[in-house]
């Protein structure tokens, strides 16, 4: 490892946004001067590779954050809550990948193609948005500054892994078992600790996370009051119904949103999020050019296609979003934010 940098840890570092978050920094060549992989007591003590050497898993414990500068947390959000202010007592920043902090008002939420900004208001915690959160707001964003944004209304359509890994096990099982004509049991989907478990393989559950009082499901509230605080748009209309597909990675969404100012085109629109940072478009109709998650893998940006007006309502239009949610959505947009406080000179 290069002897000038940065002592980072990275907390959850056997799981599979864990794994993720040290490819990104492995490619990105991130200033690493000490590397701490963090996780629980069951996985202390085995070692992963990174940058050709094997680094020893410690167990996360407070005192595993001394002379720690930037710490990585996927590890849930009990660990988040536990572990976070013990890790800024001892002078890290935290980049926190769980729900544990999104919504506190000293908390930033930050995607950095939107608002990258806020990074600076952080008093040692900074939380990365839901992953289909995040994947929306790179699109919206470059609509709100040119022309305003009155209503956002998206449908989703969800990747396995972004329930883990056991969830991907399940779909791939569950498959197999139909294939092959034999009994399963749905055990993980759609969420855990709920009465009931449905199949996932060749099915869609209208379900991701627990419903709340008001009918939508956690999942949804997410998008909703995400897409709000990382906009600055508290008045925002967003509405949001949440889908799990039996697809592997890579999360989709039909995106419907009301712009404050005429548009004199959709070519316009298509223009502006094609020079967006973070966004690849792809939509020619023409020759079935369109985004798809099976194509998103392993690729940073968020894509765009399916542009197009709507038939009724004047200022209102179309997009469909598709994004690598263990990227974009959870290890890259950290990454990101990790790069940001360097470039922003906000570390020691």
């Amino acid at each position: 490892m290069t002897q000038k940098g940065f002592h980072v840890a990275v907390v959850g570092a056997t799981g599979a946004v864990g794994q993720q978050m040290l490819k990104t920094l492995e490619e990105r060549n991130f200033p690493i001067a000490k590397l701490s992989l963090l996780a629980s007591s069951r996985s202390a003590g085995r070692s992963v590779e990174y940058k050709g050497e094997e680094v020893v898993i410690q167990e996360a414990t407070p005192d595993a954050f001394e002379g720690v500068d930037i710490a990585l947390f996927s590890a849930g959000g009990s660990i988040s809550k536990e572990l976070a202010p013990e890790a800024v007592k001892r002078g890290a920043v935290v980049i926190d990948n769980t729900s544990a902090y999104r919504m506190d008002e000293n908390v930033p939420l930050v995607v950095p193609e939107v608002n990258e900004e806020d990074i600076a208001k952080h008093q040692g915690i900074i939380a990365n948005p839901n992953c289909s959160t995040i994947q929306m707001v790179v699109a919206l964003k470059p609509l709100q500054e040119k022309y305003g944004l009155n209503k956002v209304i998206v449908s989703t359509y969800q990747a396995v892994s972004g329930a883990g890994a056991k969830a991907i096990q399940e779909l791939r099982t569950q498959s197999q078992a139909i294939l092959d004509g034999e009994e399963f049991t749905p055990e993980i989907l759609p969420c855990a600790g709920d009465k009931k478990h449905y199949q996932i393989a060749f099915n869609a559950v209208p379900q991701i996370d627990k419903f709340q009082d008001n009918g939508y499901t956690f999942e949804e509230m997410k998008m909703i009051n995400e897409t709000k605080k990382i906009m600055h748009m508290p008045s925002l209309a967003v509405a949001a119904t949440c889908v799990r597909l039996p697809v592997e990675t890579g999360h989709s969404e039909s995106v419907y949103v009301e712009l404050g100012e005429d548009v004199s085109s959709v070519h316009e629109i298509k223009e502006l999020l094609s020079a967006s940072a973070g966004i690849t478009l792809q939509d020619d109709p023409d020759h079935q050019v369109y985004p798809m998650p099976a194509h998103c893998v392993g690729k940073n940006d968020v894509f765009v296609g399916r542009v197009r007006k709507d038939l009724d309502r004047e200022n209102g239009f179309h997009m469909w979003i598709v994004s690598d949610n263990l990227l974009k959505g959870a290890a890259w947009n950290s990454v990101q934010i990790a790069e940001s406080l360097i470039k922003l000179g906000l570390l020691n």
